[in-house]
């Protein structure tokens, strides 16, 4: 990736280079990536492995890349889109004509993420009368909770989750709704574990005080009324329970679509009201924002639109099928190897698992799975909850089912063999007693020079960037002795040496 004009890697080269040869640098740039095709990555991705997909949302993507969502009047083509996945997803959901919630509105959004933000800001806007709002989220709830009560001045009331069923108490959670409380959250699955909280019961204990509730269906939202018709035992989640005031759903998880886009749903227009921003107060247009971005691509809206018509609800049900049966043979494979527990009995689209044998370090075992060509997601212990292995499992996996189980029992003996992590006993001392603010400059890149982190040269010759270990085991093993808000400060530093800009 050596610039010839230059002598390094430029994105801003002095002459412009030809359109093959820019093409050919991206492959190379993403011949260093996880496989987003294949079955083999468990998270991040979602593939249903159905022919011509992607080729169709890429077309449908790029007529519609230069449109704007700014102002739906100018672009109506991409309203008409948002209107429809919209009440794709309503329908969906238990809204719509003739259900509990025959009003239901709702907006695309850019993913899941900005969604839950949104409905944080929007139940908190909605009470101007409290001044220091709060949410009550169940310790299981996605960070991005966190996130948004981080950005949006809002405090966050976790509750804990139990460390046999991996939900909260309901009668915990309404304890936890105090005066000053705008919003309750659960999920339906949660990320981590892949189990359905008792929505039922939050959101009664939520409408007797008057309270919203939100549930986070980003991630399995889309498959689990699927899974329901298939006979799955899948509990009440959505508008059909009373009480569920908002719901949010990525369409660029189990809907298939490319990223990124989630549609959130509000039980009625007043109850999405708040959600708005409008500014008039200035010499040029008036501003009215349905979402956090103005400006946006019609691209991933029209991506979004042509996957789910040309799938069908037919073919969803069928995705549905092939990922059930993925995930039960999975869980299955984790079953029949000493050593391994499942850290519940799935009942949506994950499989999650743990060790317990004391010899058998799990970080280790995920760089083994790594080295079989197994990308698996590595869960840090939390409050009494063992580190895990997360597999998001999609229809891609179900071809490729019969590989893992030999390939896992493989690994889990390499595992042993190889033994934990040796972490220096200093070094485990420090993680357990530092403090973020203690953390130098000078003992970071100590700390990542020693784990293989952050060493690659930043001048002209950087194209790929700085390396990253092939294994993380040492990495996941500091970060595992490491209180929450020490391990996010570390994360911080360390993703901070690799996200450095390329000279030239």
């Amino acid at each position: 990736m050596i610039d010839e004009e230059t002598g390094g890697f430029s994105a801003l080269p002095e002459r412009g280079v030809p359109a093959p040869r820019v093409l050919d640098e991206i492959a190379a740039l993403r011949a260093a990536d996880r496989p987003t095709h294949g079955g083999r990555l468990f998270a991040y991705v979602y593939d249903p492995a159905v022919p011509g997909l992607d080729e169709l949302a890429a077309a449908a993507y790029a007529a519609s890349a230069h449109v704007n969502g700014l102002d739906p009047t100018a672009f109506p083509s991409l309203l008409a889109m948002e209107n429809a996945l919209v009440g794709a997803a309503a329908r969906l959901l238990g809204a719509g004509p003739g259900s509990a919630a025959p009003d239901a509105v709702g907006s695309v959004t850019s993913g899941g993420t900005e969604s839950l933000i949104l409905a944080v800001k929007t139940a908190r806007d909605a009470r101007p009368d409290i001044t220091a709002p709060r949410i009550v989220v169940p310790a299981s709830g996605h960070a991005a909770f966190a996130k948004a009560a981080h950005y949006l001045r809002v405090a966050l009331d976790v509750v804990p989750v139990s460390p046999q069923t991996l939900r909260p108490d309901p009668a915990e959670v309404a304890a936890a709704i105090g005066p000053d409380t705008v919003l309750v959250a659960c999920s339906a699955p949660s990320y981590a574990h892949g189990v359905v909280d008792p929505v039922a019961e939050i959101a009664a204990a939520a409408e007797a005080v008057g309270v919203r509730c939100h549930v986070d269906a980003c991630f399995g939202g889309w498959t689990l009324p699927y899974l329901r018709r298939l006979g799955a035992p899948v509990p009440a989640f959505d508008f059909a329970v009373p009480g569920v005031t908002s719901i949010s759903v990525d369409l660029h998880k189990y809907a298939y679509a490319p990223k990124g886009v989630s549609v959130l749903l509000h039980r009625d227009p007043t109850l999405r009201a708040p959600q708005y921003f409008a500014y008039a107060d200035w010499p040029g247009y008036t501003m009215i924002n349905p979402t956090i971005a103005s400006t946006r691509s019609g691209g991933p809206i029209a991506a979004a639109y042509a996957t789910l018509r040309h799938l069908g609800d037919d073919g969803y049900l069928r995705l549905a099928a092939l990922t059930r049966d993925a995930v039960t043979a999975l869980a299955g494979a984790v079953r029949g190897v000493d050593g391994l527990r499942l850290m519940a009995e799935p009942e949506s689209t994950v499989v999650c698992f743990t060790v317990t044998d004391p010899g058998l370090d799990l970080f280790v075992l995920v760089d083994e799975l790594t080295a079989r060509g197994w990308h698996t997601q590595p869960q840090l212990t939390y409050a009494g909850l063992p580190a895990s292995v997360h597999l998001t499992v999609t229809a891609a996996v179900a071809p490729r089912v019969a590989e893992f189980g030999p390939d896992l029992a493989d690994a889990v003996v390499a595992a042993r063999t190889a033994g934990p992590v040796a972490l220096p006993r200093e070094l485990v001392a420090l993680a357990g007693s530092l403090t973020p603010d203690a953390l130098t400059p000078e003992l970071v890149a100590g700390l990542a020079a020693g784990l293989g982190l952050g060493g690659g040269e930043t001048g002209g010759g950087a194209a790929a960037g700085p390396p990253v270990p092939e294994r993380m085991a040492p990495v996941n093993a500091l970060l595992n002795a490491a209180p929450p808000a020490l391990r996010e400060r570390l994360l911080i530093e360390f993703v901070g040496l690799l996200q450095r800009p390329t000279w030239a």
